[in-house]
């Protein structure tokens, strides 16, 4: 077998030395910038597209899956293969952690080697990732012994099998099992007699293989074999040798790859031209609580030195371990000489990185340094790029792992992966990262080492206790075949933009919950009856005169500034229409009208006068659960008694909602009778509980929407309804009929329990009895057979309680938030004595994927658009459909960029349903108008932060102004130019009417006096015209005569 000198050698040095002079300085010059990546922002996933990639891999991208050889093949002692150190691990029991099982037939890939090419062949994939058994090729550990010629053929077979398959096939020289003969005489990694025999073995393997293998790997994650197998003795050969062993074992380690890399790139890369490396693998840390300090940086730094930093610096980086090794450890390290360096450095084509579980749940003490553990493979890419010179990467080892008993369902498996090669692909696309092939593992489920066959990591399920181990693909495996069929994630069409307007009488509106009643006016000078004198003693206070008291008048509405202030803050957002509710609790304290507490009755009277002033819309919900109160929203007395459990509360909620009519209907044109009963419903424990809850929700409900028709809908003209929490949900498993089947479950239980008997469906005959839904009903009932118990929970309704409901439906108000995956939940006798399921017979899920909020809300913008389809589809499209209440958490106290994209997001999906769909939709409510205390849902900080207005205001205001998203981007203008102009000259007068009504009084008093003025006027003037008249007539009745004639001569 060939033979090198461990020191490199003059011809050798003169290599390094010109690799320097053409650039490879520049290259390395780069090295060690790993920090900088805690230094960087660390990437926004709000932005569109960051947070999941839309997008494909590069041409070309080697796709693959892999296994080892001691995880699947089995056969561990026929045809001549000798036993491994897990062989003799495994039979020993040497550790207390390792599950009882062997690999003496695993998966039984040595037979079946044929099988495991047919998976590849379905799964589409380019490249294999597999590794040969040293044991099998050479029992006793010496490759210029004679190998076995059986093994020779075997994996000759399947070379040339990939190959005719066109599968590049990807091959690891060493996965974890050492010939245990070796362990026995040289005391395995320990001895660096094993440098050399590895060197002849990697030289037997390129001699016999490499004419048909262009990808070599020599050893697989190097810190495994090295901490676990003798620092902990978790894995084989078991040794607990603690840092002395482990670093000693690494170092060896380290050496046997250079040696191997060394052997393929003097004696065969000239005439093979293949690429060799060594499979590195790691975890991912990031600071405390997200605190890029300089010391936290630096301890994430050293975490990542510890584990792969310990193998990479030395082949990668400048030949040598890095520093923060050599400060933890000193003399226990074992160290490189000067030509050791330059002989260990460069020694690897490409880098290849192992992700996965097993690196991820290491010891605490080695690798966390207290920093917080995460399993972002994108970050751990762009950290390799900046510390070791942009390499090109091979993944070779990407995947988690399920539960033995999730079988071929492995739901969460399909997830992570979706995470992982997403996070792959962004690191390609966002960073530069020069990843060139992913290997998802593993092909098939096998032996997982210390864990034995109680987890499973493969895409192929195999049933242990089956003779023939027969592959079954998984439904990652279905998964995994898109994800390459597509080379990666292409976009889709409902992702596109579209540009348009909502029309001119939409409800571009704010919710909110129970507003708050301020009995106090703001000013007490109309309400202290003292009378006091200022600045009598010169320091300029006020002092109370004793002995006075002064009448005082009622508080008006003008003096609840709180009331002013608020409805501000609404106005300056732009809405139209402002969604609140009423607090049954308060106007009603003992539940009926013997208590009714007129001021609160006032209060809100004047909230909607204030709205009606300003030409706002209310929109008021009678009754908003909420599970904080200890009484849910309700009338102590009512609460008491059984609350929704008892028929009492449903004739108490009609008295109460006519008594609102009645005295608000006047100001209040959209009526809530109750909102989201079917989160109200949750609080309940027992399936009987919340079936009865619901049943008498519902009649309260149209109770109080009869009622209302009855008497005030001539009159007052408002619309009635009630709002439903309607969250989208989607199978969490696409591949399987029995989650597609949970989705629609789920959502007949969550709406068409409320809307069904209040509408019917448009499948129905339009005269036919409503009811609770079919389905729902009918699963009900084999679901109580199932369990044992004796019928069905749901209650029946009568003729006449089916004929009042049927229609008590003015317009459909849903509150959306944000999507959900749902799986069927594993009824069983068992189960449901350790916990009861939920009567829809869900669980819930979420998208790892997904961006969410800091209280988890994930942010699924299709997910919109969908529900209202689903609602439209189902009901019809005659009544309109309002989003009357949607929103997200976001801790930014002002630029609230979370909120900002939601708005915009979201706003497009409604668009696209009402533009696209057809879907009915009339209005769109923002959840909320402020914050209680800390930054979370509101638009506007609370009270104590100055009531700030936030960032995404100004993204709402503008939508708002444009009517949508205009491809001209102008302000809206509507067809009746006219109406509104006439709307505005009323608002106008409305808001302005007391000066109007003082103007008048002026102008009244003007004409009064100056009609007063010519009255006198023209009194005076007849007077003086009578009195000559008079003068005359008495002159004629009482004055001489005479002579008008000239006198006559006697």
């Amino acid at each position: 077998m060939l033979n090198h000198p461990f020191t490199p050698t003059a011809k050798y040095l003169l290599l390094c030395l010109l690799l320097l002079s053409l650039g490879w300085e520049k290259a390395a010059c780069t090295l060690g910038d790993g920090r900088k990546i805690w230094q960087q922002p660390k990437p926004d996933s709000i932005i569109k597209d960051r947070s999941f990639l839309h997008d494909t891999f590069p041409s070309g991208f080697l796709w693959g899956s892999g296994t080892s050889a001691l995880q699947t093949e089995g056969a561990w002692d026929q045809e001549g293969k000798g036993p491994s150190i897990w062989d003799h691990f495994t039979h020993s029991n040497i550790s207390d952690k390792l599950a009882p099982e062997t690999a003496h037939v695993a998966s039984d890939s040595y037979p079946h080697w044929d099988k495991d090419v047919e998976a590849l062949e379905y799964l589409g994939v380019r490249s294999y990732y597999f590794s040969l058994s040293w044991p099998r090729l050479f029992p006793d550990g010496n490759a210029k012994s004679r190998p076995n010629k059986a093994a020779v053929e075997h994996y000759s077979r399947l070379i040339e099998r990939l190959l005719e398959k066109r599968v590049e096939p990807i091959v690891t020289l060493y996965h974890w099992d050492l010939p245990q003969v070796l362990q026995e005489h040289y005391g395995g990694w320990k001895n660096e007699s094993i440098v050399e025999l590895f060197e002849d073995y990697a030289a037997f393997c390129f001699d016999t293989f490499g004419s048909r293998v262009r990808y070599w790997l020599t050893l697989h994650n190097p810190y495994l074999v090295a901490v676990q197998g003798y620092g902990t003795g978790v894995h084989a050969p078991g040794e607990k040798g603690g840092p002395a062993g482990f670093l000693t074992v690494a170092h060896n380690l380290i050496r046997a790859h250079a040696k191997a890399w060394h052997t393929y790139n003097t004696h065969f890369r000239p005439a093979q031209n293949g690429k060799v490396s060594i499979v590195l693998g790691s975890h991912w840390v990031e600071p405390q609580r997200g605190r890029a300090t300089v010391t936290n940086i630096e301890l994430c730094q050293q975490s990542m030195e510890a584990s792969l930093g310990w193998f990479a610096n030395p082949i990668f980086g400048d030949g040598d371990y890095p520093v923060s090794l050599k400060t933890k450890y000193g003399g226990l390290l074992p160290t490189f000489s000067p030509e050791e360096k330059l002989w260990v450095k460069t020694t690897a084509d490409f880098f290849a990185l192992s992700f996965g579980p097993n690196n991820l749940r290491l010891d605490r003490g080695l690798i966390q340094y207290g920093q917080t553990v995460t399993p972002d493979l994108r970050r751990i890419l762009g950290w390799i790029k900046l510390a070791y010179g942009d390499p090109k990467v091979l993944v070779t080892e990407g995947g988690w792992f399920s539960e033995a008993s999730v079988g071929k369902e492995d739901t969460v498996a399909i997830y992570l992966m979706k995470k992982f090669i997403n996070q792959v692909l962004q690191a390609i696309r966002f960073d530069g990262v020069q990843v060139f092939g992913y290997s998802a593992w593993s092909l098939v489920d096998g032996f997982e080492w210390n864990y034995g066959y109680t987890v499973r990591r493969g895409l192929f399920y195999i049933n242990f206790n089956e003779p023939n181990r027969t592959r079954t693909p998984k439904t990652s495996a279905q998964y995994y075949r898109r994800v390459v069929s597509d080379n990666g994630f292409p976009s889709d069409e409902t992702s596109s933009r579209i540009t348009g307007r909502f029309p001119c009488d939409f409800h571009w509106g704010i919710a909110d919950s129970t507003i708050q009643v301020q009995f106090y006016p703001f000013s007490p000078q109309f309400t202290d009856p003292h009378l006091y004198s200022w600045n009598v003693t010169g320091d300029g206070l006020l002092r109370r005169v004793p002995g006075v008291k002064m009448q005082t008048r009622r508080a008006q509405c003008t003096d609840y500034l709180a009331i002013r202030g608020h409805l501000r803050l609404f106005e300056s957002t732009g809405a139209s229409h402002y969604r609140f509710a009423l607090n049954w609790s308060l106007i009603l304290p003992q539940g009926d009208l013997s208590n009714v507490n007129t001021e609160a009755l006032r209060y809100y009277r004047c909230v909607l006068y204030e709205l009606k002033r300003l030409n706002l819309e209310a929109v008021v919900i009678l009754y908003h659960p909420t599970h904080r109160s200890p009484h849910l929203g309700l009338p102590g007395p009512l609460q008491a008694s059984g609350g929704w459990l008892n028929y009492s509360t449903v004739e108490a909620f009609q008295e109460y909602a006519a008594l609102c009519y009645q005295q608000l209907g006047s100001w209040v044109p959209y009526w809530i009778t109750v909102n989201e009963p079917n989160r109200l419903i949750d609080i309940y424990s027992s399936w009987k509980e919340k079936h009865q809850a619901a049943h008498n929700l519902l009649l309260a409900h149209a109770k109080a929407w009869r009622l209302y028709e009855r008497e005030h809908s001539a009159r007052q003209g408002a619309l009635v309804s009630l709002a439903l929490h309607a969250d989208w949900v989607e199978p969490a498993n696409p591949f399987l009929d029995s989650h597609t089947a949970a989705a629609q479950r789920f959502l007949l239980f969550e709406l068409g329990r409320f809307l069904d008997p209040l509408l019917g469906t448009r499948y129905k005959e339009k005269h036919s009895n409503v009811d609770y839904p079919e389905e729902m009903k009918a699963y009900l009932e084999e679901r109580a057979g199932v369990m044992g118990l004796p019928g069905s929970p749901l209650p029946t309704f009568t003729e006449a309680e089916m004929k009042e409901l049927r229609g008590t439906l003015s317009f459909i108000a849903l509150n959306h938030f944000t999507t959900r995956l749902v799986a069927p939940y594993l009824h069983t006798p068992d189960n449901f004595q350790r916990k009861q399921p939920p009567d829809h017979g869900c669980l819930i899920l979420s998208d790892p994927t997904w961006p969410s909020s800091s209280l988890g809300q994930a942010l699924v913008p299709r997910g919109l658009r969908k529900m209202l389809n689903w609602v439209s589809q189902r009901y019809g499209g005659a009544l309109p459909i309002i989003v009357t209440a949607s929103g997200v958490d976001d801790q930014a106290p002002v630029e609230d960029k979370l909120r900002q994209h939601f708005l915009k997001s979201y706003l497009q999906e409604a668009l696209k349903a009402r533009q696209l769909d057809r879907v009915n939709l009339q209005g769109f409510y923002v959840w909320k108008l402020q914050d209680r205390h800390a930054p979370q849902f509101g638009l506007f900080t609370s009270t104590h932060h100055q009531s700030k207005a936030k960032a995404s205001i100004a993204i709402y205001r503008e939508i708002i102004t444009h009517g949508g998203f205009p491809e001209d981007r102008t302000t809206q203008t509507c067809r009746s130019s006219e109406l509104h102009v006439r709307c505005s000259v009323c608002a106008w007068m409305f808001r302005h009417k007391a000066m109007l009504v003082f103007a008048g009084l002026i102008i009244i008093t003007a004409l009064t006096l100056a009609a007063l003025v010519v009255f006198v006027i023209i009194t005076k003037r007849n007077q003086t015209r009578g009195r000559g008249r008079r003068v005359k007539r008495w002159r004629k009745r009482e004055g001489v005569a005479v002579c008008l004639c000239p006198p006559v001569k006697c």
